[in-house]
């Protein structure tokens, strides 16, 4: 019995010097490439280097989070130990209206409105702080020099 070798299938992918991928990588997976480095570059640029230029008001009582944008007028009650505790945003400016604590110093320290500045009522557990950037409010004078 005579065993017959069978041809040797010659490669036909010849690399001309000239070809930067493979030709295992087509078109459509060139197109994906493309569009998943899009995807990374924009969510990156979202993330890291767009300005944020909302100041907002975040509140926080009894393992909540309350955030508005500091130019809208709302009223919010937080609900705390004490009881409610009531939360004016008006006008860009924030302030504790009421509070069921004894001391009332949270009432007493007047309104927030600029980045960093926070009020609180602790005996309530209700925070409530300024974020953002400082783009869209016009700073305060604090010192003039001559």
């Amino acid at each position: 019995m005579k065993i017959k070798s069978l041809p040797q299938r010659t490669q036909r992918t010849q690399r001309t010097g000239g070809e930067i991928l493979p030709r295992s990588v087509r078109g459509v997976d060139f197109l994906i490439i493309i569009i998943a480095v899009g995807v990374v570059l924009v969510s990156g640029y979202n993330a890291y280097l767009k300005p944020q230029d909302s100041v907002r008001v975040l509140i926080k009582g009894q393992g909540k989070e309350w955030v508005f944008p500091l130019e809208t007028k709302e009223t919010i009650v937080v609900a705390g130990p004490l009881g409610n505790t009531v939360v004016q945003i008006d006008t860009d400016r924030a302030w504790v209206e009421s509070s069921p604590c004894s001391n009332q110093t949270c009432t007493a320290s007047g309104s927030i409105h600029r980045l960093g500045q926070w009020a609180a009522c602790l005996p309530n557990n209700v925070l409530v702080v300024i974020q953002g950037s400082s783009v869209s409010l016009p700073e305060d004078v604090d010192v003039i020099v001559r």
